[in-house]
């Protein structure tokens, strides 16, 4: 870690205060499993620039199980680009610079997902928030998850569209060998 820049050290120094040692480490990256409400949580030595609600870099990243239905999707990408749906996995991921800001990140794209806020609400909260918690002011939705993680399957595996297509082909392989 003593070569990573600043803003990932820091990173990095927190969770391991946190969670105490990693469950894989690499030169680049450090990586967590089942730590706090984590699904797992890595801290990456490069870093990303990001721009809301101020310059920082990310390089926390924290993974909840959570389904989010395709009609929020785009919601959820204008309210924030480090707040990720990986829908096949059913995992939802937050970015940021710091393990509080992906708890703040992460509880307002649940509201979004509920329909309580839209991506302009919860940019609004989301920047009136994360300075409060700065100043040691009161910040809850940056200290825990504010709702209860799903239980269950969260995965969307989709469904199989390709029999029919699989039965076309053959025939039409079989006429193309008969007819020469």
């Amino acid at each position: 870690m003593r070569d990573w820049p600043k803003m990932a050290r820091k990173g990095a120094e927190e969770m391991l205060q946190k969670y105490g040692p990693p469950n894989v480490a690499t030169d680049s990256r450090f990586i967590w499993f089942n730590n706090g409400p984590w699904k797992r949580s890595v801290c990456y030595r490069d870093d990303i620039p990001h721009h809301f609600p101020q310059p920082h870099s990310d390089v926390v990243e924290c993974v909840i199980d959570y389904q989010v239905s395709p009609e929020k999707m785009t919601e959820l990408a204008k309210f924030d680009g480090s707040v990720v749906v990986e829908r096949t996995k059913g995992e939802v991921i937050a970015r940021c610079d710091m393990e509080t800001a992906n708890f703040l990140a992460i509880n307002m794209m649940h509201e979004i997902v509920t329909g309580n806020m839209t991506a302009e609400q919860a940019r609004d909260f989301y920047t009136e928030t994360a300075p409060a918690y700065v100043v040691s002011r009161s910040a809850p939705h940056a200290e825990r998850l504010m709702f209860d993680l799903p239980t269950g399957e969260t995965n969307f595996t989709d469904e199989v569209t390709i029999a029919g297509a699989m039965v076309r082909q053959t025939g039409g392989k079989i006429k193309d060998a008969v007819t020469g």
